[in-house]
Parts: C-alpha cells; sequence; structure tokens
C-alpha cells in the first residue's frame, strides 16, 4: 500500500520538501513509480521522500525540477533542506558562514568545511556519525556552493602545518585533498597560508577560530568544541580577536611558499596517486 502518510509543512524544510514534492507529483497526474521511471529511482524512494523519511540530494532535486518543470523550486529548497540536517548547535553559524562577505579562519586541526573534498569530509564524518555519513556529507558540501557565487565571499584561511600531515582517509585521499587546495586557493578572492612548525608558540595555540564579515551587520567571532559553539558578536572579542589573527597572517608563510610547501607534502609524503608512500 502506498503510504500515505500526512505531513506538516510547517514542521521542518524537509516536510516542506515533501509536501511540494506530493502536490507538484499529482498536479502532474503522476504516480510515484512513474516520477521515479523520469528520474531513473525507484517509486519508494519517491514515497520516503514525500514522506519526510529520507533527505533528497542536489541532483535528485535538479533532476525533479527538471521532470515537473517546476523552475527550479527544488534545487532551490534542497539548499534549506541540507542545512536543516547539520548539527543544531552548528546551524546558526552555517546561516551566518552563507552571509558573510569575508572570512577569515584558522584551522589547527583539519581542513576548513569549504575547502574539504567529498572523500576527506567523508573520512571525518564516518569517525564520529558513521550513521548519519551520507546526509552529513551532502549538507557539508552544500555549504561549499558559496564559493561558486558570481560574488562569492573572500576566504582567508590560515592552516597549520600539522594539517598537511593528520592522514586523514588513506594516503590517496589526502593527495587529491591537497591538489584540492591548490586548485581552490588559485581562485580570485581565496587565499591560503600555512602556519609552520617553526613558528612554535603563536596567538591561536587556544584552537581554531573563526571571523566573519559583512556589509551591513557587526563582526562574528565563532569556536566551536566537541558538541557545542559559541558566536559572539562582543566588540572586545572581535578586536582581540582581529589583532591575532593579523598576527598570525604575519607569522605564517606566504601564500606562495605555502603552495610550494603543500605541493612538496603532496608529492613527499603521499607521493604519486596509487601507490603508498613509507
Amino acid at each position: 500500500m502506498v503510504n500515505i502518510r500526512t505531513l506538516d509543512p510547517s514542521a521542518s524544510p524537509l516536510d516542506y520538501y515533501g509536501s511540494e514534492l506530493r502536490r507538484e507529483r499529482e498536479r502532474a497526474g503522476m504516480t510515484q513509480g512513474q516520477l521515479g521511471g523520469c528520474l531513473f529511482c525507484a517509486a519508494s524512494l519517491i514515497g520516503q521522500i514525500e514522506t519526510a523519511m529520507k533527505v533528497p540530494t542536489r541532483d535528485f532535486s535538479e533532476r525533479l525540477d527538471a521532470a515537473l518543470g517546476t523552475e527550479g523550486r527544488f534545487s532551490r529548497l534542497v539548499g534549506l533542506v541540507l542545512r536543516s540536517q547539520l548539527p543544531t548547535w552548528f546551524q546558526q553559524f552555517a546561516e551566518m558562514e552563507a552571509r558573510a562577505t569575508y572570512i577569515s579562519t584558522y584551522q589547527a586541526q583539519v581542513m576548513y568545511g569549504l575547502l574539504q573534498t567529498k572523500e576527506y569530509a567523508e573520512a571525518l564524518v564516518a569517525a564520529h556519525s558513521p550513521e548519519d555519513l551520507d546526509t552529513l556529507v551532502a549538507a557539508r558540501m552544500e555549504r561549499q556552493r558559496i564559493l561558486e557565487r558570481d560574488t562569492p565571499p573572500a576566504l582567508w584561511v590560515v592552516l597549520d602545518e600539522a594539517v598537511l600531515y593528520r592522514e586523514v582517509g588513506g594516503k590517496n585521499v589526502m593527495r587529491r585533498q591537497l591538489a584540492h587546495l591548490l586548485n581552490v586557493c588559485a581562485r580570485p578572492w581565496t587565499y591560503l597560508q600555512v602556519l609552520p612548525f617553526s613558528v612554535g608558540e603563536h596567538p591561536a595555540t587556544l584552537g581554531s577560530f573563526t571571523l566573519l564579515r559583512f556589509d551591513d551587520d557587526p563582526d562574528l567571532f565563532y569556536t566551536e568544541s566537541y558538541d557545542s559553539a559559541h558566536m559572539t558578536a562582543n566588540p572586545p572579542v572581535i578586536r582581540e580577536r582581529s589583532v591575532g589573527y593579523a598576527r598570525l597572517q604575519a607569522t605564517a608563510l606566504s601564500p606562495e611558499d605555502s603552495a610550494a610547501l603543500i605541493t612538496r607534502v603532496m608529492e613527499e609524503r603521499y607521493g604519486p596517486e596509487g601507490r603508498a608512500v613509507a
């Protein structure tokens, strides 16, 4: 029997997406099986998404718009749906990150989320939330779409050298991740510096943090712990962390020297793809 569970469209972005999918499918006079045939997927998948039992992907949403002639509605909705799947304590930052015109971040442990490859993200997420792997990785990849805008935010990343050596996902994954870093940071408005081991003590020894700037709103400082986050626009904090970030930039390698170091680590530590390096 077809699942006819009733959704409350106001309950969540996922419920709204499901109710809109059912409404548009029925408006088109199609069964779940017929729509599934158009999208090259099972009728059960259509049913699961219509009843908010499964999270749609961006690819599914784009094919859905084409099949139903909905002029990009589901492609727009899926961004809200995926963002709503992020950890609750992280969602507010993701919303502010998407609005920022300038992002500056120091990362001490792992690659910044906006710069991660899918494979790298999968390895990180699998280490702590394997049961939500596909959804959380899709949500993380969705965040990166802000860098593809016609006018993306300016992004400045200071990356601790340790991140280059922390092997996440294996040597091939790391090689592709470092190659991706080099490609991304060749784009306009994206800058990367590596803070080398030789610096020793520095203004961010307490850990990673991010500063967000906006056209019309106060700057924000963001940091996180295991399962919580702290975000503030407190002027003394913004001033202190902004000065600290400027000091990090001054002591880190230049973008050109950073790219050279990333290239050297990629080749010497991770070697040609497909061949293990001792």
